[in-house]
């Protein structure tokens, strides 16, 4: 495990020399039984990426990216994609598109900023990976999912040929959200709402599309058709709490209402997410002739 690390040090330093994998592959020849005993007791950064490509080599290749994925989540300032393996043919023509959305999830799970050109340029191997990959398994909610990763490196054109990709084998829910997202990221909330339209044309009972739509409503201006939506959400959760909350806004900043501000003011203890809650706050408080003291108390949550 010693030699292990020294390695994975020598890999860090650069990913895509040969070197470091030839003496990793001949450590795994000669020691394979001691290094998956050590690897299995061993939680480090080290061996995880050595586990990656020792899984490669056993040709598990999704087990392989979908660590590779974790590693990569951890510390993005490395190109860790930019190893030979994995931009082998052996690789591309095997990794399942499930895996390698999988692992495009993994890379984002510790909110590191990725849109930038260095991110960009360190992820280049994953984005040829997502070419190869999804033209030859183009299952639609695995490419709804990898696009998630260009998204965050602010690739916008690649997020959506991903898309494209999917829809032109079944358009599915899945798929029409993450155009949304990318519409929403660039700022354009006629084509998200658009987008959003079209997931609930193809999945009318899901809630939390109502209350996407709701919001991208609302940040248009537009709060009477933000309340509508949520009203029609809670048709199918009546109990969900978010939608409640967000109807409760609306409705406040639409028409001024006492009752809906009190309404929402009883429900943000619940909301989980802080800056959402800020936001629903914020909205409510600009409601027409509402009572001081009533935004006075809104206001103060919006504080804690």
């Amino acid at each position: 495990m010693g030699a292990v690390e020294l390695l994975v040090g020598a890999i860090a330093s650069a990913p895509a020399a040969p070197e470091p994998y030839a003496a990793l592959a001949e450590l795994w020849q000669v020691r394979r039984s001691e290094l998956k005993e050590s690897l299995g007791e061993d939680g480090s950064f080290s061996a995880a990426l050595a586990q990656a490509y020792f899984l490669f080599l056993e040709g598990d290749m999704d087990d392989a990216v979908m660590a590779l994925g974790s590693v990569t989540g951890v510390r993005p300032d490395v190109a860790w994609g930019a190893a030979p393996w994995f931009g082998d043919a052996r690789f591309l023509g095997a990794v399942s598109a499930a895996a390698l959305a999988e692992a495009c999830l993994r890379t984002l799970d510790y909110g590191h900023d990725l849109d930038t050109n260095e991110m960009r340029e360190r992820f280049a191997p994953w984005f040829h990976a997502l070419d190869v990959v999804s033209e030859r398994d183009p299952l639609p909610e695995s490419l709804a999912a990898m696009a998630r990763l260009p998204r965050a490196c602010g690739r916008y054109e690649l997020s959506f040929a991903l898309c494209d990709r999917a829809d032109a084998v079944d358009r599915v829910m899945w798929t029409a959200v993450a155009r949304a997202a990318t519409w929403r990221v660039m700022g354009d909330l006629d084509q998200t709402a658009a987008a959003f339209e079209n997931a609930l044309l193809l999945d009318s009972a899901n809630w939390s599309l109502y209350l996407d739509l709701a919001d991208v409503r609302a940040g248009q201006g537009d709060f009477a058709a933000a309340a509508s939506l949520a009203d029609q959400g809670l048709e199918y959760e009546p109990r969900e709490v978010t939608l409640r909350a967000a109807r409760a806004a609306y409705r406040t900043r639409l028409s001024g209402s006492s009752d809906d501000l009190s309404a929402l003011i009883a429900l943000a203890p619940e909301l989980a997410n802080t800056s959402y809650r800020n936001l629903l706050i914020d909205y409510a408080c600009a409601g027409p002739k509402l009572p001081r003291r009533l935004v006075a108390k809104a206001r103060r949550i919006r504080k804690n």
